[in-house]
Parts: structure tokens; C-alpha cells; sequence
């Protein structure tokens, strides 16, 4: 997915959205809990369930990538699911 400068995204199998601050030049795929991250208006697939564990997620906190250097979200509702792009856990 290409990620733009305030598109926002939701978990799908947890509370968390985000906004996208800075994003990567290439295509990316975010995940939260393991599952790609969709779009805030678009349906979340049935019965998934949180395969990896992260740390959760903080209102209001900036995520960064250490794998993806300049890709940049904003926490704007809180999970208790990780965050990661690609391979790497953040």
C-alpha cells in the first residue's frame, strides 16, 4: 500500500488507529497484531486474532520504524497490539 501524510488506518483485531506523518517513499505494509492494517472506513475480516505480541500502543504517542527510517505514525486511539512494517517489530 502507498502510504500518504495524514492517512489514517485501524487495526484489525484491536482498537488502534493511526495517522501517517511521514511516510516511506515506497510501498509499505503496516501491521498491528500481525494483520495488515486497513484503511479507518474499510470492513475488518471476521475472525482474526492477535498473533504477534507487541507492546500496545499509546494515545497521542509517535511511532517510528527502526528498519524504515522515515516513516512516521501518530497514535490517535490506543491498543493493546503491537505495531510493525514489513519484518520489523517497532
Amino acid at each position: 500500500m502507498t502510504l500518504k501524510p495524514g492517512a489514517r488506518l485501524r487495526s484489525q483485531v484491536d482498537a488502534t488507529e493511526i495517522i501517517i506523518v511521514r511516510p516511506l517513499a515506497a510501498e509499505a505494509i503496516l501491521t498491528c497484531g500481525g494483520h495488515p492494517m486497513v484503511g479507518v472506513g474499510e470492513e475488518a475480516a471476521t475472525g482474526l486474532a492477535v498473533t504477534e505480541e507487541g507492546g500496545g500502543t499509546q494515545l497521542g504517542k509517535r511511532y517510528t520504524s527502526p528498519k524504515d527510517e522515515g516513516l512516521e505514525v501518530l497514535v490517535t486511539k490506543p491498543g493493546t497490539a503491537g505495531l510493525a512494517s514489513a519484518a520489523s517489530a517497532w
